[in-house]
């Protein structure tokens, strides 16, 4: 049996206008001699009445007295309504369908509520529904773990769902469809000549995931990567080819790669710069310092270690228990709020002299001051003022990705 996973993400399930543009790619891939999984996100955004954050309005959420157990329950209905109504829908037009949560679809997960992994996916209920079905949609999103309670997967997890059981059914492809047509060299809001990529490699997508970039969340492309199942993304709106997402050494369409320094520009808002500081036992500092933000899940970033302090920086939404901890340290700190990271990444930097500086010279003719700096072999980050996050973003395309 040949399958095709398409995942369709919140913005292409939120209307009926709108899902008929996604039931016609399915029916696309099924005259194509495919039997197609399809995963589905909550339909809508904020706002609208079944959306994840709407329905944890309805508990005041993160302020709520339920346990996260109990979160994850409530929060999985917003799939389970959305895989329902797509079901109805592809019925209406002809597709035999069925829907099925991601517990009955056999996805096995971790207890670790509201950001759940995978440890197993068991496709056998699938694989008899698609017996005497065209398609199975399926619930993204959820899970169960092993004592039978719902789970999800942490924000951007129908992503996940859909990779995992692509890979679970060894199929050809997995479809990732959103309100854009494919991967973009920057996020095409700040930057009007942000390009599609034709083609990717998993190493250069995942660092540009992990780094800002929203269109694919980066767990479902390490699972592609360990797994080497192809990933396309597309445009519910359009029939384009997208980008595909595929190790090099598995495609013909080398001229997609052609030596590329950077493969895009991503960025990431609403942080806050965060320095620590002693005249004593520096030491204690730092341990004291990481060691309590850890114990209360705070991840920092853009660390730097000196002999007389600390600077990192953490979610602008992590501040005030940041600083809480700090003081109830009794350690002396200041903060740069309403900050920004903008991330250079490309797999072709690595071993290429000259290109950090290229990135100064690019941010000095717009007068923007780097607050903090770090690089690793495929990515160059730097810290700025959210004012002047645009301008970074687009001084760093031209600068990179664009003719001159």
């Amino acid at each position: 049996m040949k399958t095709l996973v398409q995942k369709f993400g919140g913005t292409s399930v939120r209307d009926e206008a709108i899902r008929g543009r996604a039931i016609q790619h399915i029916k696309d891939a099924i005259n194509e001699g495919y039997r197609v999984v399809v995963v589905v996100s909550a339909m809508g955004r904020k706002g609208e009445p079944y959306a994840t954050d709407s329905l944890l309005d309805l508990i005041d959420y993160p302020e709520t007295d339920v346990t996260k157990r109990e979160v994850d329950l409530l929060m999985s209905c917003g799939e389970t309504i959305s895989s329902v109504v797509f079901t109805h829908e592809l019925k209406q037009q002809g597709v035999t369908a069925t829907a099925l949560t991601g517990s009955r679809a056999g996805i096995l997960t971790t207890s670790d509520y509201t950001d759940s992994r995978i440890n197993k996916v068991d496709p056998t209920e699938i694989h008899k529904y698609l017996k005497s079905n065209d398609v199975v949609v399926v619930a993204g999103f959820q899970g169960q773990d092993e004592g039978g309670n719902v789970t999800t997967l942490g924000r951007g997890g129908s992503d996940t769902s859909a990779v995992a059981l692509g890979a679970a059914m060894d199929s050809e492809y997995v479809d990732i469809f959103t309100d854009v047509d494919g991967i973009k060299t920057a996020d095409p809001r700040l930057v009007e000549n942000a390009k599609t990529l034709q083609v990717m490699t998993y190493n250069e997508i995942v660092h540009l995931a992990y780094q800002g970039s929203k269109v694919i969340h980066p767990r479902a492309v390490e699972i592609a990567m360990q797994e080497k199942i192809p990933i396309r993304v597309r445009s519910t709106y359009s029939n384009d080819a997208g980008t595909l997402v595929t190790a090099k050494k598995d495609q013909t369409v080398d001229q997609g790669f052609k030596d590329r320094l950077v493969t895009g520009i991503a960025h990431v808002s609403g942080i806050t710069q965060v320095k620590v500081y002693t005249k004593e036992d520096s030491i204690r500092l730092h341990n004291d310092v990481l060691t309590k933000l850890a114990s209360e899940q705070i991840s920092v970033d853009f660390f730097n270690i000196t002999t007389d302090g600390i600077t990192f920086t953490v979610p602008t939404h992590k501040l005030k228990t940041t600083t809480s901890i700090i003081e109830a340290l009794n350690y002396n700190y200041k903060i740069v709020e309403k900050c920004a990271k903008v991330s250079t990444v490309g797999a072709g930097i690595q071993g290429v002299p000259g290109v950090a500086s290229r990135v100064v010279s690019a941010l000095s003719k717009f007068n923007i001051q780097i607050l903090q700096s770090a690089d690793s072999h495929t990515t160059i980050w730097v810290l700025v003022k959210e004012q002047d996050l645009e301008n970074a973003v687009n001084a760093l395309h031209q600068e990179f990705l664009e003719d001159r």
